[in-house]
């Protein structure tokens, strides 16, 4: 029975419900299964409606990603620069694995929201505190977010999601060749990706260090 058959007051219809019902219908279903009409059925009103708080369907991209940066947040300010890169570049790396509809959106907005915006000016803000000029802190994020979205893309494309399923597909693998055939592939197979622990996501920090210590060595030459 739904709450206004049990004569419980609806929740307002208001631009955030609206935003973030988008971005769970389009983590169930994908951004392309996004739609006006789907969407406001599953707020129970009218597509119409729904203009009400949101201009149209660039508006509510908008509004999409503006969320998702908010889900990113930044790291304090009182950290290093370099710590606080890295664990901006995991908290941006899990949001579009949990949003993976996100990276096809994230770059293309002509109206960012405050959040969008705030995330960016404190990024910049790191590394113009910490000394680096602004053409260097341009090429920093560049590079950094460069990085850090195509591993997302990278992680989100594998045949496995645990390390349990890389093993399968890993052990499914080797039998379809031979050491002899393979060498290379089959060692790296049994020495790292079938050892305990062993994580893909892991790799992201590994990259990830060596553009830090990268940017410290061009930042010490300014």
């Amino acid at each position: 029975m739904s709450s206004a058959s049990r004569g419980e007051p609806r929740l307002p219809l208001t631009r955030a419900r609206i935003v973030q019902a988008a971005v769970m219908l389009a983590d169930t279903e994908g951004l392309a299964a996004l739609s006006m009409r789907k969407l406001g059925r599953s707020l129970a009103v009218e597509a119409m409606s729904l203009y009400n708080h949101i201009a149209n369907k660039d508006d509510l991209f908008d509004g999409m990603v503006d969320l998702v940066f908010r889900e990113v947040g930044m790291p304090p300010d009182e950290l290093g620069w370099q710590e606080a890169m890295r664990q901006r570049a995991i908290a941006m790396r899990d949001t579009l694995i949990a949003h993976p509809w996100a990276l096809g959106l994230l770059g293309s907005r002509n109206t960012p929201g405050q959040a969008t915006l705030r995330h960016h000016n404190a990024v910049l803000g790191c590394f113009r505190r910490a000394g680096f000029s602004v053409a260097l802190a341009a090429h920093a994020y560049s590079l950094l977010d460069s990085y850090i979205y195509g591993f997302a893309l990278e992680q989100l494309n594998l045949p496995f999601n645990t390390s349990e399923e890389a093993v399968g597909v890993a052990e499914a693998l080797l039998e379809q060749f031979s050491a002899d055939q393979y060498p290379y592939l089959s060692e790296i197979t049994n020495e790292y990706i079938l050892q305990p622990g062993y994580e893909y996501a892991d790799e992201l920090l590994f990259g990830l260090n060596l553009i830090l210590d990268g940017l410290a060595r061009l930042h010490s030459l300014e």
